[in-house]
């Protein structure tokens, strides 16, 4: 057999030797003579990072005040509704922005304000115009 000048492990001559490859530095180098990036200590925030305000805390009123305007419940839900959505955008204003939900205690006594408007339209007013005829 004829040896070509490799073996099983690659080239024999020390020419032919593989380099290893080439890597980037870890960071970018500066001038000579500069000294290296500064980072920040272990404990302490960059100053440029932005810190997120905590959540706000919903109104337990406006969510009581959604879901009985949703569910109605014999049109006691709605007056319901209608009285807690009322409480808790005042206690939201006055809050100052610590608790949410508005928008929950306005769709909560609108929903009332419905309820009670399907009530006088179905109940109330039928009733008052049997009144009527029977009396004429």
């Amino acid at each position: 057999m004829e040896s070509s000048g490799t073996g099983p492990t690659g080239p024999q001559s020390p020419a032919e030797e593989p380099q290893p490859p080439q890597t980037a530095p870890l960071y970018p180098a500066g001038p000579v003579g500069s000294p290296p990036p500064q980072y920040p200590a272990v404990n302490q925030a960059p100053a440029n990072v932005a810190y997120r305000q905590p959540a706000q805390a919903t109104n337990g009123l406006a969510i009581a005040s959604l879901v009985l305007g949703i569910l109605w419940i014999f049109w006691l839900g709605s007056l319901l509704a209608i009285i807690f959505g009322h409480i808790a955008t005042g206690q939201i204003d006055q809050s100052g922005g610590a608790q949410g939900g508005r928008g929950m205690a306005v769709a909560g006594f609108v929903l009332g304000y419905i309820g009670m408007g399907i009530l006088a339209v179905f109940f109330i007013f039928p009733f008052f115009i049997a009144l009527l005829a029977a009396s004429a």
